[in-house]
């Protein structure tokens, strides 16, 4: 397949040869409905124009971790100090993101598709990143399944014979579209020999496909919009390339100009100093900002891993959004959305209820409600969650604080002004580092990165939600007590590679016997273990286990 010739830049006269392209993947039923020639085209167009930026922007992520570990510190960019101190906001928010109060968050396979809209949340987020596997099957079926929903002919229906339809479109939730970050590449489409981001493959198709079917539902229906979340932006140069990225998008098409929104994740510990900046280079586009709490400590480890003790993350079970670092996290970025006019959307409860014990559910129900009771009252306007049994919980909390009102942006946050020190106390987290910690870090990553393989990126694990961003706490984790010899709490002994080498071990034979030796044959546990190793125990660093993971995934 290939284009005849193919615009680029800001002037749409401006022509360069035609591009080599290739489509090459195992075959996805129905994938001509997606990958059709003018959808390609734009896709080409978007990685004709934007990939050279895309890379310079990736290189840029090197040197600033390497400046974060000489420094050992970060602080806010005295650059664009002007920007902080200015008087501006954002575009008002369309009605369909005018109350976010309860979000759910899933990939984008066909029962996932037709539970979330039914969930009774407001916002669906669909998700292309840490909650899908990007297998070729993955990315592309899941773009047909959005259309399907769409155009309200989406159906499923189970092995054991129970149906899934939708309910009426008055009642659905509104659809987030989260592609990939722009780490990720897209193996399956090449031009002149080199992968599309998987960024502009995931935005691209369904900008392509949707924007104009979404618009022209109009006012019957007020869920319609191109509304995206931004994942793993480190700076507000990156949020910059979005928003040439949507302008582009929208001229090409003849969509006006602000109709995409988007809320970006502040999921990085770079992006936390750089809030204000993030939003005034999306301001046309922009529609809040999101606690992305687990993915944000990742962050923290992955950027501090060498720079000492004081950096060190205890056990992930014990760092909760009321440690100060992460407090002051949480009421900057409120602070933040509500001086801008922007929406402030709180963090994941990834709890997944279980009928089998009451009273270990009881009490997880319990802590969620805590987390969204402390969230509202905090002054987010809403918040995620990650089952659909958690949404009457966490809109009980927004309900008793928002009433009939859609959101609390009139609320300013609290008075306290959060300063870098505050962002990086992570040693005032208190907590320990444990053998016990070192275990669960191992059970975790291991048995998600055997499923990832299989090509589920959303896992329940220990009546978790587990996804790629807490498979990579685990494993960052081990990586930074090795390196920094941890002394482990409970038993005295040191974090090595050996122990962990020990713990996985053991960890496997516990899931054999869990699963029996068939079912254990079947599974892709060989593969895991090397992967984990690799990206947990490795002396080089890797920046992302869904890097060399992706080459596994075939």
């Amino acid at each position: 397949m290939a284009a005849d010739q193919e615009a680029v830049g800001p002037d749409p006269v401006v022509t360069v040869a035609a591009p080599v392209v290739t489509v090459a993947g195992p075959r996805v039923p129905r994938a001509e409905e997606v990958l059709t020639p003018e959808a390609v085209r734009f896709v080409i167009g978007l990685h004709r124009a934007f990939e050279g930026r895309r890379q310079e922007l990736l290189a840029r992520r090197k040197t600033r971790r390497t400046e974060i570990a000489q420094a050992g510190t970060l602080d806010f960019l005295p650059e664009t100090a002007a920007v902080r101190a200015g008087d501006w906001k954002v575009a008002p928010a369309p009605r369909a993101l005018q109350d976010r109060r309860v979000e759910i968050t899933g990939p984008t396979d066909r029962k996932m598709v037709i539970n979330a809209l039914n969930s009774g949340a407001k916002v669906w987020l669909a998700d292309f990143e840490d909650a899908t596997s990007p297998t070729w099957h993955a990315v592309v079926s899941g773009q047909v399944n959005l259309i399907d929903a769409f155009e309200g002919r989406i159906d499923f229906t189970s092995e054991q014979g129970k149906a899934y339809t939708l309910k009426p479109a008055e009642q659905l939730a509104t659809v987030v579209v989260r592609p990939r970050g722009w780490h990720l590449d897209e193996n399956h489409l090449l031009v002149d020999g080199v992968p599309v981001a998987g960024a502009l493959f995931d935005f691209g198709l369904y900008f392509f496909h949707n924007a104009a079917r979404l618009l022209a539902k109009g006012e019957s229906d007020p869920n319609s919009g191109p509304y995206f979340y931004l994942p793993k932006t480190e700076s507000h140069l990156e949020a910059r390339l979005w928003n040439e990225v949507f302008t582009h998008a929208q001229r090409e098409l003849g969509i006006p100009h602000g109709t995409i929104r988007a809320t970006v994740l502040i999921e990085t510990i770079m992006a936390a100093f750089e809030m204000d900046e993030i939003l005034y280079e999306l301001r046309d586009h922009a529609a809040g900002l999101n606690a992305g709490r687990w993915d944000y400590l990742f962050s923290i480890v992955k950027n501090f891993r060498d720079a000492g003790e004081r950096y060190i993350l205890p056990d992930r079970n014990s760092v909760g959004m009321t440690s100060p670092f992460m407090a002051a996290y949480a009421r900057l970025l409120v602070q933040t959305c509500h001086k801008r006019g922007a929406h402030a959307i709180g963090g994941m409860a990834a709890f997944i209820p279980s009928r089998k014990d009451p009273e270990v559910n009881a009490a997880a129900l319990e802590k969620v409600k805590a987390d969204k009771d402390r969230e509202a009252g905090g002054g987010f306007d809403g918040s995620w969650v990650a089952h659909p049994d958690l949404v009457p919980v966490a809109r009980a909390s927004f309900d008793a604080v928002l009433g009939e009102r859609p959101n609390q942006k009139d609320n300013p946050g609290s008075d306290d002004q959060v300063t870098a020190a505050q962002l990086l106390d992570v040693a005032g987290a208190g907590g320990h580092c444990t053998e016990a910690g070192l275990q669960n870090a191992v059970a975790v990553g291991l048995r998600y990165c055997e499923a990832w393989l299989r090509g589920l990126g959303a896992v329940g694990i220990f009546n978790m939600m587990e996804d790629a961003a807490t498979a990579e706490i685990s494993r960052s984790q081990i990586w930074q007590w090795i390196h920094n010899g941890v002394v482990l709490a409970d038993t005295g002994e040191k974090a090595t590679a050996e122990l962990t080498r020990r713990l996985i071990a053991e960890e496997l034979d516990t899931v054999r016997a869990e699963l029996g030796d068939g079912v254990f044959a079947a599974g892709r546990w060989a593969e895991a273990r090397e992967l984990f190793e690799q990206v947990a125990l490795a002396e080089e660093f890797a920046d992302f286990l869904t890097l060399p993971g992706y080459a596994l995934l075939g």
